[in-house]
C-alpha cells in the first residue's frame, strides 16, 4: 500500500525529472549529507546543450543579481515537512465557509498550499514590508542545503519571532529584502491562473528592485502597468519632494490576452452624468465620442466625404483620419448612432449607450476621491476595532475593491490570496464587494473566495492593539474579519439572498508534521527504537488535524465540507461526500473495510499502525479491488 509523501512538493527533483526527459546526457549523481546519492545535472554539460558554440566560462548578460539570490532559490525549491492545523475555536461557520486564514510564515503556506491551489487562483494582492529602513522582514535562512532545511522545518518553532529589524547599517539592506521577495513570488505565480493577476503594492523604496524582479519571475512581457496611487492629500512637510503615491504593479500570469486577466472598471459618477438624451433616442441615454483617428494607421476607405444634415460638406481634419470605414459609418447613421450636434451642422461623432456600455478603461492614475486614502484605511479599522492607528500605510477597502472588480466576477467562485494580508483588508473587501453584487441585479451576494495569510507577528507591547487584547498581528486580522462580516450583514439587512452572504473563515495554523521524525527518516532510526515508534503521529495530534494534512497532499479543497460518521464502531471522517474517506482508529478490521468499501468513496486513507494486523493491511486492496474498484488507497 502506498504512502503519503506528506511534505510539500520538492521542486528541484521535479525540474531536474523534466530536464533528464530533454537531456538524459546532461543527468548525473551527487552524494548527500547521509551518503545516500540523488540525482542532479551536470550545468556544464547543459549549458553546452543549449549553446551554438564551445562554452568556456561563465558570459555576461543583463540580469538582476544580488549576494542571497541562488540560496534564495534554493529555499523556493526545498521541500517542507509542515501542515496545517484547523482551529476550530477561532474559525466563524467552519463546516461551511469557503474562505481560509492561514496563519503562519506566508513561505511555509505559499509551499503547502502548491498542491490544492495550483493554477487555482484568480487574483493576487500583497502589501509587502516596504523596506524603510524601521521595518521588520522575514528572517529566512538562506544558509542550509536542502535536506538540512527539510529536516528543520519539521521541527517546532515560535513562528512570531521570525521578523527581525532590516536598517539601513545592513549591509545586506536591499539584498536581504530581495532575498525575502524572490522565492516568495515564484511559489506566488503557480498558483495564479492562466487568466490570473498580481497587484503589488510598494513604494520608492524598492519599486525599481521590485520591476525588475517582477519581470524575471513574471516575464517582462507579461507586466500590465505601473498604478499610481494617490493616497494622500498633502505632502509631509518635512520633506524635500514630499510622496503622495504609492506604486501598484500589476502583472499578468500570460500576457497574450491580458483582457482576459483585467476587465474594464464600472462608469465613474463623472462619466455617468456625462451621458444624456437631447435627441430624446428610445435607447435611453447616450454620449457622443470622437470619430476621427490617427492617419498612421487609417486605411484608403477611412478617407471619405460626409454630407451634413445642415448641407454642408466635411472630410476628417489635417492630420487625421475617420475612425471608421466608410461603409460602417452609413450602417451607424441609418441606426441613427450618429450625432452631427442640435443644428446637424457639427463634424459626425459617434452615439454610445448607457445601457450598452461594459465600463471605461482602466487608467494608470488611481487618485483618492475614488479609491481611498491612508486616513481612509485607517479610520476604517479604528472604527471596527475601537482603537488608534496600527500600520503607517494602512490600504482602504475601496482600492482592494477596485482591482477585485477589474479582475474577479461575481459569480465565478474566484479565489483571492494575500498573503502579507496584516490587518486584513482583502478579506473585508472580498465580503464587502459580494455584498454588493446582492443589490445589483443578481439578487444574490457574490461567490468570491478569500485566502489570508499572516505571520503571528507580535504587537508592541505598548500599542493600543496590544493594551486592548490583540497580541499578534494576526489576531488583528481575525478580529476584523469577523467584526466586518458581521457589519456588512447588519448594513445590508433586508436585501434579498445577504442570509447566504458568506462572512466565515477557517482558521488553519502552520505547525510541525504530525508524523514522528521516524515517518521521514527512517533508515537513521536505531533497530531498538523501532518498538517506541510503531505509532508514527505526534501525541498531541488530532484525527482532524491527520485530516487536514491528508487533504493537503492529496490536494483537496482545504475549504470542502467535512463530516464524521460511525461505520461498525470506527469514526471516519468523510470530505466532499465521497470524495475522501479516512480512517484513524486502531484495529481496522476486514469486516469494516468491507461495509467502507461499500461507500464507494474515490479515496481512502488508514493510518499505517491501524490495522489489526498485517493480514488486513495485505487484504485491504482486495477488498477494495473487489467491492470498489475505483477508490485509490494510501496510509500514513
Amino acid at each position: 500500500m502506498e504512502k503519503l509523501k506528506l511534505h510539500s512538493p520538492d521542486f528541484t527533483q521535479e525540474n531536474i525529472a523534466k530536464l533528464a526527459e530533454l537531456f538524459p546526457n546532461c543527468v548525473t549523481e551527487t552524494r548527500q549529507n547521509d551518503g545516500t546519492l540523488k540525482q542532479a545535472i551536470d550545468f556544464d554539460q547543459l549549458r553546452q546543450e543549449l549553446s551554438t558554440s564551445v562554452v568556456e566560462g561563465p558570459q555576461e548578460r543583463y540580469q538582476l543579481n544580488w549576494p542571497g539570490k541562488r540560496e534564495a532559490l534554493l529555499t523556493a525549491n526545498a521541500p517542507i515537512a509542515k501542515t496545517l492545523r484547523p482551529c476550530r475555536e477561532e474559525s466563524v461557520d467552519f463546516d461551511s465557509t469557503q474562505n481560509l486564514f492561514i496563519e503562519g510564515d506566508n513561505l511555509d503556506a505559499l509551499k503547502l498550499l502548491q498542491e490544492t491551489y495550483l493554477g487555482k487562483v484568480k487574483m493576487i494582492y500583497i502589501d509587502p514590508p516596504y523596506n524603510t529602513g524601521k521595518e521588520f522582514i522575514y528572517d529566512d535562512d538562506f544558509s542550509e542545503d536542502t535536506q538540512s532545511y527539510f529536516q528543520r522545518s519539521n521541527q517546532k518553532d515560535e513562528a512570531g519571532q521570525r521578523m527581525v529589524a532590516n536598517t539601513e547599517t545592513n549591509g545586506r539592506f536591499h539584498s536581504d529584502w530581495l532575498s525575502m521577495m524572490y522565492p516568495r513570488l515564484k511559489l506566488a505565480r503557480n498558483l495564479l491562473r492562466d487568466d490570473g493577476v498580481i497587484f503589488i503594492s510598494i513604494d520608492d523604496n524598492e519599486q525599481a528592485n521590485l520591476k525588475r524582479l517582477c519581470d524575471e519571475v513574471f516575464g517582462e512581457d507579461n507586466f500590465l502597468s505601473n498604478i499610481c496611487w494617490k493616497k494622500r492629500s498633502s505632502p509631509d512637510a518635512r520633506s524635500t519632494i514630499g510622496s503622495i503615491h504609492d506604486t501598484i504593479l500589476c502583472y499578468v500570469k500570460y500576457g497574450d490576452d491580458p483582457k482576459k486577466a483585467i476587465g474594464k472598471m464600472p462608469l465613474s459618477d463623472k462619466r455617468r452624468a456625462s451621458f444624456t438624451n437631447p435627441d430624446n433616442d428610445p435607447r435611453g441615454l447616450w454620449a457622443s465620442v470622437d470619430m476621427t483617428g490617427m492617419i498612421g494607421r487609417a486605411t484608403k476607405d477611412q478617407f471619405f466625404e460626409v454630407l451634413l444634415p445642415s448641407g454642408r460638406r466635411v472630410t476628417p481634419p489635417e492630420g487625421r483620419s475617420w475612425g471608421l470605414a466608410e461603409a460602417t459609418f452609413k450602417q451607424l447613421r441609418s441606426d441613427n448612432r450618429i450625432w452631427f450636434g442640435l443644428l446637424g451642422d457639427n463634424v459626425p461623432r459617434i452615439k454610445n449607450f448607457l445601457s450598452e456600455s461594459d465600463g471605461q478603461v482602466v487608467p494608470s492614475l488611481w487618485d483618492m476621491e475614488e479609491v481611498g486614502s491612508n486616513e481612509e484605511a485607517s479610520k476604517q479599522v479604528s472604527d471596527l476595532l475601537a482603537f488608534p492607528k496600527i500600520f503607517d500605510t494602512p490600504k482602504p477597502t475601496r482600492l482592494i475593491k477596485r482591482m477585485l472588480e477589474l479582475s474577479t466576477k461575481a459569480e465565478n467562485n474566484d479565489i483571492i490570496l494575500d498573503f502579507f494580508s496584516g490587518s486584513a483588508t482583502t478579506a473585508h473587501a472580498v465580503m464587502a464587494l459580494n455584498a454588493e453584487d446582492a443589490s445589483t441585479g443578481s439578487a444574490q451576494p457574490g461567490k468570491r473566495k478569500f485566502i489570508m495569510v499572516q505571520l503571528p507577528e507580535a504587537c508592541d507591547e505598548k500599542s493600543e492593539a496590544y493594551k486592548a487584547g490583540y497580541p499578534t498581528i494576526a489576531e488583528i486580522g481575525k478580529e476584523r474579519i469577523r467584526r466586518a462580516g458581521q457589519k456588512i450583514r447588519q448594513d445590508n439587512a433586508g436585501k434579498e439572498g445577504i442570509a447566504d452572504l458568506d462572512i466565515g473563515f477557517r482558521v488553519l495554523k502552520i505547525d510541525s508534521s504530525n508524523m514522528k521524525d521516524v515517518y521521514y527518516t527512517p533508515d537513521a532510526v536505531r533497530q531498538s527504537d523501532l518498538i517506541d515508534h510503531v505509532d508514527n503521529i505526534r501525541e498531541d495530534r488530532s484525527a482532524e488535524d491527520l485530516l487536514f494534512q491528508v487533504l493537503l497532499d492529496w490536494g483537496v479543497d482545504l475549504t470542502r465540507p467535512i463530516a464524521q460518521e460511525t461505520i461498525a464502531g470506527k469514526t471516519v471522517w468523510f470530505v466532499d461526500g465521497n470524495a475522501l474517506a479516512a480512517c484513524f482508529d486502531a484495529d481496522i478490521n476486514e469486516a469494516f473495510v468491507k461495509e467502507l468499501a461499500a461507500r464507494h468513496p474515490l479515496r481512502v486513507v488508514f493510518q499505517d499502525s491501524g490495522f489489526a494486523g498485517d493480514s488486513v493491511k495485505i487484504n485491504i486492496e482486495q477488498i477494495f479491488r473487489l467491492v470498489s474498484p475505483q477508490t485509490e488507497i494510501k496510509s500514513l
